[in-house]
């Protein structure tokens, strides 16, 4: 495992951002049809292998190859942590969140065992040294400066030297600012939003509900822009997955999503343009019960469903092997003339 170092300022401005967000990279069309063409002749019926064939064809067409590679699989984590923690909105203190970035190092969770699994390289960078946003029931979770550092710090981390890019966080409370976010981007009060996150009970997620409508109240004027939403809302972790889903997109590296969380922190970018997150795929859908809402506004649907609410990238990293199986098919498997089987009438 990697602990990646903070980075120099890219984005200057709210509006430099912007426009990072809005000029995109069409994927790559020649590639796409090319594997096409070659799913066609393979020895199965067309499309008996259902959206394993659409994995390859989106692996390809992000990665601008006719014949894709997952030789450098990453795993990032962004870890941070959360000033509204002190309104009670989790079972867990603060503390936790340190305390799993240093289990991170030892190898020793759930992620580190399945990045093995995975065959993929886990690099996990502490955001804002881990000093908790403000409480955004009280103020913006971010000031402006703080916000663009922490999406630049996210854009930095992702190396252009990778196949395929999985995103992951840890972060005490990181739930309600997703719910928040989610809510400020999609609409709906905290009831809708709000879910157990690490193991809240009945009660828990009321309370918590209710602290996300007094944010939602407090910011209401100023979160139609999804930016000033993810920086009023959001959180460190949550700003450097959005910045590094961007770096991907500029890279032209697909990405694999995490669950909730991940999610809530890469959706200013479908605000912003429609298009925004096509060179991504949703890992799994979470055990946390608004995320099937939020993919849906998103566009994005599951390739798993685990009832897994852990995050730490632990959806996007079980994920991998099954693009390793699509794309062991199509590049493993005869052609209906080399096989010698005749193909339909």
């Amino acid at each position: 495992m990697q602990v990646h170092p903070q980075a120099t300022t890219i984005f200057s401005s709210m509006a430099d951002l912007h426009a990072a967000c809005v000029d995109l990279p069409p994927p790559d069309h020649a590639a796409s049809q090319a594997i096409a063409a070659r799913e066609a002749i393979l020895t199965k019926p067309a499309g008996s292998l259902g959206r394993l064939e659409e994995l390859v064809a989106w692996l390809g067409a992000w990665q601008g190859r006719a014949t894709p590679s997952l030789e450098r699989v990453r795993i990032v984590i962004f870890a941070g942590n959360h000033g509204v923690v002190r309104q009670g909105v989790s079972p867990w203190p603060a503390s936790v969140t340190a305390q799993m970035v240093g289990n991170f190092s030892a190898d020793g969770a759930a992620i580190n065992q399945l990045a093995h699994i995975a065959d993929a390289t886990l690099t996990v960078i502490p955001m804002a040294d881990l000093a908790p946003t403000e409480d955004f029931t009280l103020a913006p979770a971010m000031t402006i400066p703080a916000f663009l550092d922490a999406v630049t710090a996210g854009y930095a981390a992702v190396d252009a030297n990778t196949d395929l890019l999985c995103l992951g966080e840890m972060g005490i409370g990181n739930t309600t600012a997703a719910a928040a976010l989610a809510a400020a981007l999609f609409g709906g009060t905290g009831r809708d939003w709000a879910g157990r996150g690490a193991g809240l009970d009945a009660d828990g997620v009321a309370h918590k509900a209710a602290i996300i409508d007094i944010a939602l109240a407090r910011h209401a004027t100023c979160c139609d822009d999804p930016l000033v939403a993810a920086q009023t809302l959001g959180g460190y972790e949550m700003a450097g997955i959005m910045g590094a889903v961007l770096a991907a997109r500029h890279r032209r590296i697909p990405v694999l999503l995490d669950g909730f969380v991940c999610s809530a922190a890469a959706a200013p970018l479908r605000r912003l343009n429609p298009m925004g997150l096509t060179h991504t795929s949703l890992s799994h859908r979470s055990a946390e019960a608004a995320h099937h809402a939020l993919a849906g506004f998103m566009g994005l649907n599951p390739l798993l469903d685990l009832g897994l609410r852990l995050g730490e990238a632990s959806g996007a990293a079980l994920a991998v092997p099954l693009l390793r199986a699509a794309l062991a098919c199509h590049t493993g498997m005869a052609s209906f003339a080399d096989a010698g089987v005749s193909e339909r009438t």
